[in-house]
């Protein structure tokens, strides 16, 4: 399986005014890419080299001798998933069956929106913050620098990226602003309901 840069599912100015084009010029056509080289020139004429990337990070995860492969295969998945996650005029409340199980398990979006907001202003340093789906139940999650549910046995929902390269062209050291925007104005809440098991 090639392992390659995918498209973006929009134009790359159709996030505006909440994530500039110009954010997703570097974010996508330089950082993700340079994952997608980094991954290909690491797995070339090794026994990664066919695999599907959700393979290679389930082989890498947990190797400190496959550390390189790893966090490149997983920020290609995790940047790949994240744009999934938005759209022009996204955000808002949810619809859909993952309304009713964030009622469940949260009382209310607000609260979710909460929690999912603080746990990407606690994230030290880079990384994400997810909604997942664990034994069926939604949880919140967490994970530093390239780490990704998927190496922990765990379903990915939404996750929203705060490695500063995500947000600071358009929002500097104000991480907590890009993550009320993202929630307000940028989920895609078709596509999380579309990866509920």
């Amino acid at each position: 399986m090639a392992i390659t840069l995918p498209d973006l599912p929009y134009a790359k100015d159709a996030l505006e005014p909440y994530i500039s084009s110009k954010t997703l010029e570097f974010h996508h056509g330089k950082h993700h890419n340079a994952y997608v080289t980094n991954l290909k020139n690491l797995i070339e004429n090794t026994e990664l080299a066919g695999e599907s990337l959700e393979n290679i990070i389930m082989q890498t995860a947990g190797n400190p001798d496959k550390a390189g492969v790893f966090n490149n295969a997983a920020q290609v998945w995790n940047h790949t998933f994240y744009w999934l996650c938005m759209k022009p005029e996204g955000g808002g409340l949810p619809t859909g069956a993952i309304r009713e199980k964030i009622e469940a398990v949260f009382g209310a979006y607000t609260s979710l929106a909460k929690e999912l907001k603080n746990a990407g202003l606690t994230q030290f340093g880079s990384g994400w913050a997810w909604l997942v789906q664990k034994d069926g139940r939604l949880e919140i999650m967490k994970t530093a620098n390239a780490d990704t549910p998927l190496a922990h046995g765990v379903k990915p929902l939404l996750t929203v990226d705060v490695w500063e390269h995500a947000y600071y062209l358009d929002y500097q050291n104000a991480r907590g602003d890009y993550l009320d925007i993202f929630m307000k104005h940028l989920i895609n809440w078709e596509f999380v309901n579309s990866q509920m098991e």
